[in-house]
C-alpha cells in the first residue's frame, strides 16, 4: 500500500528513523513539525501543530491518505505529569477530524506502555486492562479510546502503536540510556538504585521499522511496540559500564526506588510478531556498543 502520508513529529526521536522507510516503501512523505526536516524524499513543512489553522492548512493542502501521528510533549520527567498533555489531546483529535474530512483513509498514531496497569507480567492488548497511573498515560489512553470510535464512524483504518522503552540515536538529555554513557564518558558518578526493576528496551530503529509497517498494512487496534523481554536496569548500566571502561562510577543501591515503581513492564508482543510479521533484530549488546561509540565520536558539549 502507498499514496501521501503525513508524519507528525518527523524531526523527533522517532520520526527521524521513519521518514526514510516510508520512502523506500513508496509512500510521498510529508513532515510536519516545529523543526526543519532536510531528507530526500520528504517534503517538509514548518508550522505549529497546536496551532488549529495551521494544522488543518496542512492537512487541506496535501491532502493526505495516511497519517502518521508521533508528534507529543515528551520534556524527560515532566511530561508524566504536565498538563501540556491536554494540549496535546485536543489537538491530535482536531488533526484526525480535519484528515478524516480531507479524505484520509489510514491513521496510525503511537501511544506508550504507561495506558496499561503495570503489575502484571506481561502486558498484552487483549488482556491486560488499561489503568494508567500518570496524566501521560490516561491522555494516551483516553485519545485512543475516542480516535478508536471516532474512526469507526468516519470510516478511517485506525491503529495504535504501544511504544515501550525506546533507546538510540539521537536520544533527548534525561533518558536514561543516552544520560548515563554520557556521564560515564564525563567521568561523573551515577548513583542509582539497586536496578532490580526490569524494563523492555527497543531499539528506536526497530521501532520505526514495526511503525512503518502497522501504517502499511490493514491491522487495526493496538499493537505492542518492543520487544517482547524485559531485562534488569542494573544489567543495562552495567553493560555500559563495561562498555565505556567506567563501571567504578555506578553507584547501585544509592538511590531509593520511586514509590509504586513497577517490579516488571514487558510486552506480549504476539500481535507485532504473528500479525503484523515484525521481528525486532537489533541486539541490545550490539545497539548499546553503537551508542557508545557515537557518544565517543561527539565533540564536548554536543548532545
Amino acid at each position: 500500500m502507498t499514496g501521501r502520508v503525513l508524519v507528525t513529529g518527523g524531526s523527533g526521536f522517532v520520526g527521524r528513523s521513519v521518514l526514510p522507510l516510508l520512502v523506500r516503501r513508496g509512500f510521498t512523505v510529508h513532515a510536519a513539525g516545529p523543526d526543519p526536516v532536510d531528507l530526500a524524499g520528504v517534503v517538509g513543512h514548518r508550522i505549529d501543530l497546536l496551532d488549529a489553522a495551521q494544522r488543518r492548512a496542512v492537512v487541506a493542502d496535501i491532502r493526505p491518505t495516511h497519517l502518521l501521528h508521533l508528534a507529543w510533549y515528551a520534556e524527560p520527567g515532566a511530561y508524566w505529569t504536565s498538563p501540556k498533555n491536554l494540549d496535546w489531546v485536543g489537538a491530535s483529535l482536531d488533526l484526525a477530524q480535519a484528515f478524516a474530512e480531507a479524505g484520509g483513509r489510514r491513521l496510525v498514531a503511537a501511544g506508550t506502555c504507561a495506558e496499561y496497569e503495570w503489575g502484571s507480567e506481561r502486558l498484552s492488548e487483549s488482556r491486560t486492562p488499561c489503568r494508567p497511573a500518570t496524566l501521560y498515560g490516561a491522555a494516551k489512553d483516553g485519545l485512543r479510546r475516542v480516535l478508536a470510535a471516532y474512526a469507526r464512524e468516519a470510516g478511517l483504518s485506525f491503529a495504535w502503536g504501544r511504544l515501550f522503552y525506546l533507546y538510540g540515536p539521537g536520544e533527548q538529555p534525561g533518558r536514561l540510556v543516552g544520560d548515563t554513557i554520557r556521564r560515564l564518558l564525563a567521568g561523573e558518578r551515577i548513583p542509582t538504585t539497586e536496578g532490580l526493576q526490569r524494563r523492555d528496551f527497543l531499539h528506536v530503529d526497530d521501532a520505526a521499522e514495526a511503525l512503518a509497517a502497522l501504517l502499511a498494512a490493514a491491522l487495526e487496534g493496538p499493537v505492542n511496540v518492543g520487544s517482547g523481554r524485559a531485562v534488569p536496569v542494573r544489567e543495562i548500566l552495567a553493560r555500559i559500564g563495561a562498555l565505556t571502561g567506567r563501571a567504578d562510577l555506578i553507584g547501585f543501591g544509592e538511590r531509593a526506588l520511586p514509590p509504586g515503581d513497577p517490579a516488571v513492564i514487558e510486552a506480549d508482543v504476539a500481535r507485532l510478531r504473528g500479525e503484523l510479521g515484525v521481528a525486532p533484530g537489533r541486539d541490545l549488546d550490539e545497539g548499546l556498543a553503537q551508542m557508545v561509540e557515537r557518544y565517543r565520536a561527539l565533540p564536548p558539549g554536543a548532545p
